[in-house]
């Protein structure tokens, strides 16, 4: 088998890596600052000084709230709701407010926080997505930033829903055509649901919310998800299956993953041709995760027979939209969370989250965190990379199983365990396993949390090793069981997935594979493959590569130790390894190479593709 995994760098020392501990304090510059990882922090020693100066944080809300989120701010802070501001209008108030809450509709961008001097400390998205919000911008100016991702989970679940039975029925049709004066009973002859199959793709919150509903239908409920847990899909009756298993045999295919780099387009012209004929699609996600083009295509050749969607590449999509105007798609201006109840359950989300942030409590919706030091980040920023970089590597080697539940975590040090704190490097863990795959943010404020809501346990061992105790880590060890690999040599001799690395020269290194020694730069973009021993491999394997349209190619054979019980096949004894240390930024680029490197080693049918941001796998 061979596998590739290529990576971004997602760690800068002056944005993303950088947590601190939040309280809010009156703008009185006699007040102590806030100690980053304080052992004893000391909230209330702020709330008592606030409380002797009768001073109450202020809250902007720009945009329309739920009054019970407005009246739970009321308890704690002055709320100032200001609705429709100009950029410089917000700019301008912003430097007299501690907290500000949006909807998607307020634009928080550089100038925002800039704007602020500093006394910004909170950003509430009252929603899911962040996408208005500068993050990098935010962390510089120590602005923790919370969202409300729970709240409307049952309502996109249930509008989901009502577009699959609308869509199935022709109920928009039939109401236009009606308005018209027209009476098309044969016309709108629509298709039942009872016995029909159903395949959720993404099986988070809300898709298996829409399993569950869908069951209740009396529909065959699949889904597609390579990381959901196989226990928590049967024990509502669902099987996960391949993605190809669930493009060749669903009657609907409703779509609920998160927009991502390895997720966008994911449904295709190539995606449309593998379905049944006549598939119908609904999509309450993100409009990104469909080629819209390719889309209206499969609709004219018959080959989606329907389309119910909420959501839109482009919103508000072009009013000329031939993909909206089709008369067999159904179209809502992105309702999925539009219900009075979830309205107001927002509210309450993003107003408990803004409040104690406010109050210095650790938000587990946070999705970014506050600057740390730079002595904090001068020692830990490489291994910081590297921890990150070794867990999504090790997520991405993940084919099958019951999904990523048990990962071990193993720090080699000289340092005793009061010398070295690795919570930071344990988040880091947790966000290589889990951003990848979702849309979530994941920092030292809400690690643990996510990785407890998708059943992720994770261990940590110390190993204490002879040295000096100047460096804080000598290497670190990730490992995932109970799962199987889309790269064999990735398997150790305990029968689980093994990612092994060190700093060297201030840049992260992968030193094992599975039981395999290695010496590999985790920068640019990696392609793992068993090789054929034998003269001409590296100069035929650049040759194949480069043809691809990579930049900058190495490619070279790393000799390893070989495990025991290895010795069966003399010819594959080595790893090889194709480093493009530079490519054209273009997906195709690093999937033509893994096929130009099948060829080339002629150790494989099939090269699997993967992305720094996660699991899109061809």
């Amino acid at each position: 088998m061979s596998a590739v995994s290529s990576w971004n760098l997602m760690f800068s020392p002056n944005k993303n890596i950088s947590f601190s501990y939040l309280s809010w304090r009156p703008n009185i510059s006699s007040l102590p600052s806030v100690a980053v990882f304080p052992r004893r922090p000391k909230p209330k020693t702020l709330l008592v000084l606030a409380t002797i100066l009768d001073a109450k944080p202020t809250v902007l809300v720009a945009e329309k709230l739920g009054d019970a989120g407005i009246q739970l701010l009321k308890t704690f802070a002055n709320v100032d709701c200001s609705y429709n501001l100009s950029p410089e209008e917000l700019c301008t108030k912003i430097s007299l407010c501690d907290a500000l809450i949006v909807r998607s509709g307020t634009k928080v961008t550089r100038e925002v926080f800039e704007s602020s001097g500093g006394r910004l400390k909170v950003v509430g998205r009252a929603g899911v997505g962040i996408d208005n919000v500068d993050l990098p911008a935010a962390t510089e100016h120590g602005c923790l930033v919370v969202n409300a991702p729970t709240a409307n989970t049952i309502a996109a679940a249930e509008h989901g829903i009502a577009l699959l039975t609308a869509m199935a029925r022709n109920i928009a049709q039939a109401d236009a055509s009606m308005k018209a004066g027209k009476w098309q009973r044969n016309k709108y002859v629509g298709v039942s649901l009872v016995g029909k199959k159903l395949a959720v793709m993404g099986f988070g919150k809300v898709g298996s919310e829409v399993a569950r509903r869908a069951k209740g239908l009396g529909m065959h409920v699949i889904a597609h998800d390579p990381y959901a847990p196989a226990d928590r899909a049967r024990a509502i009756g669902v099987d996960l299956v391949t993605f190809e298993e669930a493009l060749l045999t669903a009657d609907f295919i409703s779509l609920h993953m998160p927009l991502t780099p390895a997720t966008s387009k994911m449904f295709n012209d190539e995606a449309f041709s593998r379905m049944k004929k006549g598939v119908r699609i609904v999509n309450v996600a993100r409009g990104g995760v469909i080629d819209e083009e390719a889309l209206l295509r499969a609709l004219n050749s018959g080959i989606v027979a329907q389309a119910a969607l909420d959501v839109f590449t482009k919103e508000p999509p072009p009013q000329e939209s031939k993909l909206v105007q089709h008369e067999n798609v159904t179209v809502t201006p992105h309702l999925g969370a539009s219900t009075t109840e979830a309205q107001e359950g927002v509210a309450l989300e993003i107003a408990e989250a803004v409040v104690g942030a406010l109050r210095g409590e650790l938000a587990a919706t946070a999705v970014n965190a506050p600057m740390v030091p730079a002595e904090v980040l001068a020692e830990l920023a490489p291994f910081v990379a590297l921890t990150e970089k070794l867990a999504r590597l090790a997520v991405q080697l993940v084919a099958g199983g019951s999904g990523v539940k048990f990962v071990k975590v193993t720090y080699g040090s000289a340092r005793g365990p009061d010398d070295l704190d690795t919570r930071l490097l344990r988040a880091m863990v947790i966000k290589g396993l889990i951003e990848p795959i979702s849309s979530v943010y994941v920092n030292l404020v809400n690690a643990d949390f996510t990785a407890k809501q998708r059943g992720l346990r994770l261990t940590e061992e110390r190993i204490v090793l002879d040295g000096s105790p100047e460096n804080p880590l000598e290497y670190i060890q990730v490992q995932i069981a109970n799962v199987e690999s889309k790269f064999a040599s990735a398997i150790s001799n305990l029968g689980v997935i093994t990612v092994e690395g060190k700093v060297k020269d201030g840049k992260p290194h992968l030193t094992k594979i599975g039981s395999f020694g290695v010496d590999v730069s985790l920068e640019g973009s990696l392609i793992l493959c068993r090789q054929v021993d034998q003269p001409g491999m590296i100069g035929k394997g650049t040759e194949e590569v480069n043809e691809q349209g990579a930049i900058e190619t190495k490619v070279e054979t790393v000799d390893v130790q070989l495990p025991p019980g290895e010795n069966k096949e003399p010819r594959m004894k080595n790893v090889g390894v194709v480093h493009l240390t530079r490519d054209s930024g273009n997906k195709g680029v690093v999937a033509g190479a893994a096929d130009a490197v099948s060829r080339a080693f002629n150790s494989a049918k099939d090269a699997v593709t993967g992305s720094g941001h996660g699991g899109n796998n061809k």
